[in-house]
Parts: C-alpha cells; structure tokens; sequence
C-alpha cells in the first residue's frame, strides 16, 4: 500500500513550494461546481450525526463552498497522485477540493485540532433566517443512520470508496492529507460496515442529487413573538448595562450567569405553542404541527409546569425513549397537544420538533410520575393520526388521542379476514373510549387494530389501519398485492383496508409481535410473487415484510405464505433498503421440505427479475420469476442470481441486504 503519509505535488518535477496560480484556481472552482451534489454528499455524511440534519445540511454546504482555493495556496496541500504509478490518477485539482471538505468535516473528530476543539463548540453554520433544512427523505438520510456511531474517518471512507469510486489506496492518501489519524484503519473499518447494495444502488441513482434540500418554514407567530421579545431583551439589557455603569457590577462567588431552558424560557408554560381548533383544515401540512391543545387541563400552568420541569430535569422520573431518539430537554418552546385526567392519571402531551413527548402523574401530582419519548420523523395523515394517552393495568387495553381530521373510529380482529368492523366511541376532544391492544405475550388469540377514516374536509373515503405495538405512535399498516405481469406497472403500497389486504395480513398478524420496543412508522406486507409448489403443495405467495423506521432504514423479512399453515420465513436483513422506494428489486431463496419429504430449493424475484440461476449446492436455472430444483444431497451455500428485464442482475437477499450489480 502506498505511504499515505507523503505529500506530492502537482507534477512529479514541481516542487512543493510553488503556489497555486490563477489558471488551477479557475479550474479548482470549474470541477467544484461540476462535482458539487459529490462533495456535498461526502460533508454530509462525514460531519457528525449529533448536529441534527438542518445544521448538517448547513455545514455540508458551508465546507464544500470554502473548499476553492485561493491564489496563491501551496500547491504542497493539493494531494496529486504525483509519483504513482496508476493507470487513471484521480484529477489533482478534484483531489485537492476533496481534501479541503474533508479538513473541514473531520475537524471536529480530531482531538485538539483547531480552535472549536480547544474551546468546546461545534463549528457555527451559516445562519438561515426562517426556514428548516433537510435532505429529500430515502437515501442520504438511511446512509447517515447506518454509518451513525462509525467515527468521521470510517465514514469519509465509506463514501470515497463506495459511491466515490476511489481505490482503497487512493481514499487512505486522501484521508492521511485530511488529517486522518488513521486513514489505512478507516477504510478497514468502512468496507467492514453491514452495507446492503440496495441502499448504495440508491444512492447512485442520477435522479438523487445530495445538494437538493427540501425546506419548510419555523413557527410564523413564534418568530413574531420572538422579535418582540428580543426588542425588549435588548432595551432591558440597555439599562442593565446604563446601571452597571453607574453602580458597578457584582462580584462573588456565587454569581453566575443564568443558562439553560429555564433561562431562555422554554421551561414557562405562558410559551407553549397552541394551535387554533380548525388549523387543521386549511393547511397543506397536516401531521403533528396541525394538532390544536386538546384536554381539561390546558389551561392548568401548574400541571404544564411539572410536566417541563421533569422534561428538563427528570431526577428520578423513569424516562422511555425510542431508539435514535433523546429525551434532551426542548431548546425552544414546545406545541401543546393535550393536557387532561383519565383514569387516574394526569396526562400531558408536547411536541419539540421530531419528537413527542408524554408526561404522566397520578391525579394527587405528587407520586407516580412517568415522561416517554418517541420520534415523529416527517409524519402525516396517517402516521400523525393518533398518539397513545393512557394504558389500562395490565395492557390489555389503551385509549388514544385522535387527530383532528379523524372522522371515524372502528377497531377490527387482524387475525380474521372476514371480521367486520365495531364502531370505536371518540370524546369531544378528540380521546377514545378503551380499546384492546395486541398481546404483549403469551398466546395471540386475536390481533385488534384501529381502522380509522379521515375527514371528507381533507380526503374523500381514506380509511387506514394502525397497530399498537407498546409505542407512544401506533403503526401504519399497508399491502401492496401481486404484479399484474412484467409488463405492468409497479404497484404501490395501499391501505389495508380491502378484502385481499385483510386476507394477506391474517397470517402475519401475531409476528408483528417481534417488532415491539422498535421505532418503526409502518409496516408494509408486499406480495411479490406468486407459483405452485412441488409434489402437489399447492400456491405458495412470497411476500416481504417490510418494517420502516422514523429514521428511515427498515428490517425487511422475506416469507414464503402457504395455503395453508403458518408461513415460512425465507431471509432476514436489517438496515436495508429492500422491499421499499429504493429497493423495488427482490430475490430471495431457501431450503424446502415438501409434504412428500423430498427437498427442494425454493427461489423467487420481483417483477422485473426474468431469470434465476442457482449455483453451489445446487445448478439449476429457469427462464422465470419463480425457481423449485430439487436438493439432491446434504445442506450447503447456494448462490442465487437473477437476470433484470432492463438489464444487470440482482443477488439473493440475505443478512447484508442483497440487491442489484
């Protein structure tokens, strides 16, 4: 491996003294602009995860557009692949902006490297006035949550050598310029990373630009209140300032500047934002933000007082987080969304953002007090349509907190096709009647689920399923049914509402049980193949059960559904982007037993897979989705590969995700 210590110049008789001149500025700046959404990608992935997106996005943008040199530079710090010997050196100038990104990026990893290290503070990104920024959902944002917890080097590697394209040798030089300490250990660890290709395969696509942003505005009448509130801040610390002059200022031990959410006000429920009752209704956002204050006890400042105060210091206060979230106490006044008694308990539910937080006290507010945490990451109409208040002793039933915009409320049986719906009784204020929740154990007897129907106001005749799966926010359930043949469009999730959703989802009902204590936003059952089985079986569908979580990846299991019987599991992964938007290309295979004893192997692709070809234990191929060869010896590796109607393959889905070459 090249020494990725050594500093190279551009040419291998330039020396490294010289300066970068006018004409390698100019096309430094042209190969920035034309590898921009590259480098931006790269910063993105490289910063640290803790930031949160909208000043990721900010410092992505910032690194990138300092990256150009200016005249002048010693051409010592542009990392040329001068003195190698291989066949297509990256270009020196690209390299050079590439190191400068990632000088920037990996500051804050480097221990005692530069000055927000020695003063412990994050670097500032360029301020955005009135307006949030985050990556397009998919993508980006699933890579972020796979490479979080790797250092900034590990993950700078990943992408310079995964979706950049570089060498091994050539991202271990590149890291040692950027100051790395140790760049060769770096790319080790990333290409140890459990990376599918489905979600690399994403990534590559032309269409996924990393420098596109969607934006939404911040809270219209909070930044009014805001700029009143900082006018009269800055005329009480005039006058502060005017008396301090006069009488001198204190001095002591014990006086301290005030810091923190009670300093600011966060912690002052006068702040709480509160939504109007019909906001809902004439919005074209409708999640969590169109919530009004719902409750008994709104206008209680002593309730909504302790349920801050926990929130910013919980002291003994069991406190339940979904993963990849924090029960960090809110930088800015949360929104409101019920404060109210039932069954005992005083319940108090806020909004920060991302994130949904319930406090709970018994009646006498003194004892009893409980805080939970969950993650609301990009919610809509179905996925913001109810948040869970309260739970009976024991779990056997909940009551829920319905959106504005539900209009009706019925539960059903997931267990039983053909069970009709029973009418769900819903307060004024939107809270339910008990409902019973999914065994958290033991026998499942029955699967209840709420189906829920939205207001004529908003959508005409959207009903939905959602599942309580122990969570603060019940779980989207939908189906996506059988390809009408290769030719036909793709088909996309819908409700599971319908007979043949209902009839797909029996089956599965009770393994929704392993999804528990998970921060998942929706499951999705998609039936992706369909062929009769060998020594007379019977139909066999192969269907992939995709788990979505709030922050993007989903578990996907592939299972092979009998006519009759419990269903079959074929393959597992995590962290993948299988069976979604991103992975529409499945192939999936395992070792079956036939009721007459005789073994086979079992295989089947999606609608775009037009051949399957199995090597190994077993050789066999067919000119089709669907592959049964008989197993003729003992159990072994098998590989299985399928041919693409548009061109390239796709390998069997495993541990590591599968996907396309």
């Amino acid at each position: 491996m090249c020494d990725h210590r050594r500093i190279h110049s551009f040419d291998a008789g330039v020396s490294t003294s010289q300066r970068f001149g006018s004409a390698d500025v100019e096309h430094a700046e042209a190969v920035l602009v034309e590898q921009y959404p590259r480098l931006v990608r790269l910063a993105y992935l490289t910063l640290p995860d803790s930031l949160g997106r909208h000043t990721r996005v900010l410092l992505a943008h910032k690194a990138v557009q300092r990256a150009l040199p200016r005249p002048g530079t010693p051409t010592g710090t542009a990392p040329a692949e001068a003195g190698t010997d291989e066949p297509d050196p990256p270009d020196p100038h690209l390299t050079l902006v590439r190191t400068r990104v990632l000088r920037a990026t990996l500051a804050p990893t480097r221990p005692a490297a530069g000055t927000w290290a020695r003063i412990g503070r994050p670097p500032v990104p360029p301020f955005v006035w009135g307006l949030r920024l985050w990556p397009p959902a998919g993508g980006i944002d699933e890579a972020a949550q796979t490479l979080s917890g790797a250092p900034a080097p590990v993950r700078a590697a990943f992408v310079l050598h995964h979706l950049d394209d570089l060498t091994q040798d050539q991202a271990v030089r590149l890291l040692g310029r950027a100051g790395a300490a140790d760049p060769a250990g770096a790319v080790r660890d990333a290409l140890a990373l459990p990376v599918g290709e489905g979600l690399l395969q994403a990534l590559r696509r032309p269409e996924f630009d990393a420098s596109v942003v969607s934006a939404r505005p911040t809270d219209l009448l909070r930044r009014r209140r805001r700029a009143r509130a900082c006018w009269a801040a800055l005329a009480t610390l005039a006058l502060a300032l005017t008396a301090l002059s006069v009488h001198g200022s204190p001095t002591g031990p014990d006086v301290r500047p005030a810091a923190g959410p009670a300093a600011s006000g966060v912690l002052d429920p006068a702040r709480l934002q509160r939504v109007p009752a019909e906001a809902w209704a004439d919005t074209a956002r409708v999640d969590f933000t169109a919530w009004p204050a719902r409750g008994g006890r709104t206008g209680d400042r002593d309730l909504l007082a302790r349920a801050l105060r926990t929130w910013a210091a919980p002291g003994t206060t069991p406190v339940t987080t979904m993963p990849g979230t924090t029960a960090e106490p809110p930088a800015r006044a949360p929104q409101l969304l019920y404060a109210g008694d039932l069954d005992g308990r005083a319940v108090v539910l806020l909004r920060d953002g991302d994130r949904v937080v319930r406090y709970g006290e018994t009646t006498t507010g003194s004892g009893g007090r409980t805080l939970d945490v969950t993650r609301t990451d990009d919610a809509g109409v179905t996925t913001a349509a109810a948040l869970t208040l309260s739970r009976a002793p024991g779990g056997a039933s909940a009551r829920y907190l319905l959106a504005p915009w539900i209009a009706t409320a019925a539960t059903r049986d997931l267990l039983r096709a053909g069970d009709t719906a029973h009418t769900l009784t819903v307060a004024a204020d939107g809270v339910t009647a008990p409902a019973a929740v999914p065994p958290a154990g033991g026998a499942c007897a029955s699967w209840p689920v709420l189906e829920l129907t939205s207001s004529t106001r908003i959508v005409e005749k959207h009903s939905f399923v959602l599942t309580d799966l122990g969570a603060l926010s019940p779980v989207h359930l939908t189906y996506t049914p059988l390809p009408d043949g290769p030719a036909a469009p793709a088909r996309q999730p819908r409700e599971a509402t319908g007979p043949e959703a209902r009839a797909a989802w029996a089956p599965l009902a009770c393994r929704l049980g392993e999804l528990r204590a998970g921060a998942y936003r929706a499951v999705n059952v998609w039936d992706f193949a369909a062929a009769r089985l060998p020594d007379g079986a019977g139909r066999a569908v192969w269907s992939c059960t995709r788990a979505s979580g709030w922050a993007g990846p989903g578990d996907v299991t592939v299972r092979l559904r009998l006519e009759t019987g419990t269903p079959q599991d074929v393959a597992r992964a995590r962290s993948t982007a299988a069976c979604g938007r991103f992975g529409q290309h499945l192939l999936a295979g395992f070792r079956w037993r036939s009721p007459a004893g005789r073994w086979y192997l079992l295989a089947a692709g999606s609608r775009q897979v037009t051949g399957i070809t199995a090597t190994g234990a077993v050789r066999a191929g067919a000119a089709d989705r669907t592959l049964a060869a008989p197993w003729p010896g003992p159990d072994g590796p098998v590989s299985l590969t399928g041919t693409l109607a548009g061109g390239g393959t796709v390998t069997a889905l495993d541990g590591a995700g599968g996907g396309r070459d």
